[in-house]
């Protein structure tokens, strides 16, 4: 638990939901894409960053309580001390450009890892007509229209259970 998220930490740097998914689903196979889209769908849910609950969640799951402390502390042992050291640099050459350009950089690219993340994540409910209307729902609430988090979430939520339940997703692929 410790040395992959360790290694997951100190990789996903800005941008660690993407390389997340990857390692816990498609290198590692702790995890399968449903799995993941459940278990991230929760940790949203819970206060805190969704990839440290998302760390403990599977460190719980398979070791408990020494599981999600191993996990938790590689997630954020690389990334603690690569900010310590970059907040150095930054004090100090906080007004070349050439940093300024690096950490636009850096933003793109993190930018681009979670668009992808959210197109694998889509992928197994390409099917299922209600989950997709959710989803949309959430991104013209959220992104277009600007609504706050959590009301757009007390509102969807409890949508997205009527609508799984009136219409199961097995149901949809018959």
């Amino acid at each position: 638990m410790f040395i992959g998220f360790l290694g997951l930490g100190l990789i996903g740097f800005g941008g660690v939901l993407p390389m997340a998914r990857s390692m816990l689903v498609e290198r590692r196979r702790w995890l399968t894409g449903d799995q993941f889209t459940e278990l991230l769908g929760l940790c949203q849910f819970l206060p805190g960053g969704n990839v440290i609950n998302l760390s403990v969640a599977v460190g719980l799951d398979f070791r408990g309580i020494p599981g999600a402390t191993a996990a938790l502390f590689g997630l954020i042992a690389g990334p603690t001390a690569v900010v310590v050291g970059l907040g150095v640099v930054y004090d100090r050459y906080s007004d070349d450009p050439m940093l300024q350009h690096f950490f636009s950089g850096l933003a793109a690219a993190a930018a681009g890892l979670l668009v992808a993340t959210a197109v694998k994540m889509l992928m197994p409910l390409r099917s299922n007509i209600p989950a997709l209307l959710v989803v949309a729902l959430s991104v013209v609430a959220i992104a277009w229209v600007r609504l706050p988090l959590l009301p757009s979430m007390l509102v969807l939520a409890p949508l997205s259970i009527v609508l799984s339940w009136r219409f199961p997703a097995g149901a949809a692929r018959r």
